[in-house]
């Protein structure tokens, strides 16, 4: 059984729906909440289906709490015995692989991308040190 995640990254797009659609057309994340507001994302949850998941909206009006956050400044690594599967995918559909995949001296096998607003994206194998 998956656990439920403990710890969601937040991210901000300019055009969160096109974001949505990249994350789970081609990364593979699972749509599990979208709350429309106009033609923005007020709030978005995705799932990652090895466990985990993220958070995200379109950047508007600040808000708060997330108002200093802007498109393109998140980075965030996912766990994934995926990685050349997505790794295909992601450069298929074109996107910014920022570092091809490779096997790191602590037992990783990674690699990296930019989303199409500049979001950095780790997938690997290493899941912490137990």
């Amino acid at each position: 059984m998956t656990p439920e995640p403990n710890v969601w990254p937040a991210l901000r797009y300019a055009d969160a729906p096109a974001a949505i659609r990249f994350l789970v057309d081609v990364l593979g994340f699972t749509e599990t909440l979208v709350v429309p507001e106009g033609d923005l994302v007020a709030h978005a949850e995705l799932r990652w289906p090895e466990g985990g998941a993220v958070m995200l909206g379109s950047v508007r009006p600040p808000d708060g709490v997330h108002d200093a956050m802007k498109p393109g400044a998140g980075a965030v690594y996912v766990v994934s015995d995926k990685v050349d599967e997505i790794h295909a995918r992601a450069r298929q559909a074109g996107a910014e692989i920022t570092a091809e995949p490779t096997d790191t001296d602590y037992g990783s096998h990674t690699f990296s991308l930019r989303d199409p607003e500049g979001n950095s994206w780790t997938i690997g194998t290493y899941r912490g040190a137990p």
